[in-house]
């Protein structure tokens, strides 16, 4: 199969919930081979666990990063393409007074650039990009 998603830190970070949402993790399984993640969101899940204090839990956490993560989900660089989508996104929004965190533009436009629907559960953070498809797993 091909790759038609990309997904949101928020939702990959599912399975790691205590009680993980069952729709979300159908939806993981029914899309295995069609997903990705940007390199931004990659160092968004790193960066978590990296402060976490030592514990079961973050050793689980590591592991689901390393034998599922790494080894099943392509990991997309936020690249030059992508870069300068990215930047001509930031200078409209900016210039109608809207400023979207930085990360979100560089998900959005690995996403875009990839032709993927970007997978989140933050819908607000990302509607205002030009053209992005955007869907809700829950």
């Amino acid at each position: 199969m091909s790759l038609k998603f990309l997904l949101d830190t928020n939702v990959i970070s599912e399975p790691v919930k205590a009680e993980p949402n069952p729709a979300v993790m159908r939806r993981l399984r029914r899309h295995e081979d069609e997903v990705a993640i940007a390199s931004v969101v990659w160092h968004e899940l790193q960066y978590g666990v990296a402060r976490m204090p030592e514990s079961r839990r973050k050793d689980r956490i590591q592991e689901l990063f390393r034998d599922v993560i790494l080894r099943t989900i392509p990991i997309l660089d936020y690249n030059q393409t992508a870069a300068e989508w990215h930047a001509h996104e930031r200078a409209r929004l900016g210039a109608q007074g809207l400023m979207p965190p930085f990360a979100d533009g560089q998900i959005a436009a690995v996403a875009q650039t990839h032709g993927l629907t970007l997978v989140t559960f933050n819908v607000a953070d990302f509607k205002r990009f030009e053209s992005l498809k955007i869907v809700t797993w829950r």
